[in-house]
């Protein structure tokens, strides 16, 4: 009788572990540089870490920067709990998507489509040793390889708390049908994709399109847009299995009403908040973020395109599966959706 309440006491001792950084998640609103903490060790060029400097500038007499940024954190913090009902319990899966720079003590919460690959390869520089001095030398497949970077998940519960505690946490949003768009033409309108064609473009022939030619259901290679949201829309979508990443909302990716980010950089000022997130970093001299061409990317007319010959029904049914990323990043409602 004794081998069962042994596994019951282990059981709960795992658990209670990991409520800790729960516990964490759900009640630190105020920066650990605003309280005074778990700065000690710091060894930086400044003597000061990435979070006292955001915090203590905020104090002065604050910049363009500092005021815009201040704002985005409000909003987000206001939309949070005007939106958010229901505390769920992290697991540590959810911390898969936030990678770790101990040099510089930071926490990025990659998004695709929002520029991660290039922040991945600045953080590779950032991390690197020296192995790697300019980010643009850095081949894209190479900046996703698993292993190349350190997430959060890999750490244990007290390494968790304290890189939460003491690090400076950001993340990179984008308006969300813009990157939904961006999500759709890179994976399904390149040739070169193939293996999201066979993975997902099989699986929505299948299911969304009336008397398919098998053709298409072999090769998957020519899911119309339409036939993409009619997917996302679908209950059953996400009851087989979740979002893949690239089109997943970024408040399932990151989490940001459960982690208090400090810096909300956003892809239409992505140089701006970029050079901003490196001087915070004290690593402006070390790296510079790469300036991607402007002429590939994926526009609000762009998008309004895509959605011409979707119906209104069918636009707001995916306004409201995207919605918390509308209101908790502050972006409008796009003009060309029709159901209002």
């Amino acid at each position: 009788m004794r081998k069962p309440k042994v596994c019951r006491m282990i059981l709960a001792t795992c658990v209670g572990s990991f409520i800790v950084v729960v516990f964490y998640f759900q009640t630190s609103l105020k920066p650990a540089a605003e309280q005074g903490s778990g700065q000690a060790d710091w060894q930086g060029k400044s003597g000061r870490s990435p979070l006292q400097t955001l915090y203590e500038g905020d104090q002065l007499d604050p910049s363009a920067a500092q005021v815009t940024h201040q704002g985005r954190r409000q909003i987000l913090e206001d939309a949070c709990r005007t939106y958010t009902r229901k505390r769920r319990v992290l697991i540590p899966e959810d911390l898969k998507h936030l990678i770790v720079d101990d040099q510089h003590r930071l926490l990025y919460c990659y998004v695709p489509k929002v520029a991660c690959t290039n922040w991945k390869r600045v953080l590779m520089v950032l991390t690197g040793d020296g192995r790697y001095r300019d980010p643009l030398k850095i081949p894209a497949n190479e900046a996703h390889v698993a292993g190349n970077l350190r997430t959060l998940s890999e750490y244990s519960t007290a390494e968790i708390n304290h890189r939460l505690r003491t690090y400076l946490k950001f993340v990179f949003v984008r308006e969300p049908f813009e990157r939904l768009v961006s999500a759709y033409r890179n994976k399904f309108t390149r040739s070169y994709n193939t293996a999201f064609h066979k993975r997902y473009g099989t699986k929505i022939i299948r299911k969304h399109r009336p008397n398919p030619r098998p053709e298409a259901l072999d090769r998957g290679n020519d899911v119309s847009f339409e036939e993409f949201v009619y997917y996302l829309v679908d209950p059953h979508t996400q009851r087989e299995e979740p979002f893949n990443e690239h089109w997943e909302r970024v408040h399932s990716l990151c989490h940001p009403c459960l982690i208090h980010y400090d810096v909300v950089g956003k892809y239409e000022t992505l140089d701006q908040d970029s050079r901003y997130v490196l001087q915070l970093a004290g690593a402006e001299a070390e790296v510079r973020f790469p300036t991607s061409a402007k002429s590939a990317r994926t526009t609000g007319d762009m998008a309004a395109q895509f959605f011409h010959n979707i119906s209104p029904f069918y636009q707001k049914k995916l306004y409201n599966l995207y919605k918390m990323d509308f209101l908790l990043f502050n972006y409008s409602t796009p003009d060309y959706l029709k159901f209002r």
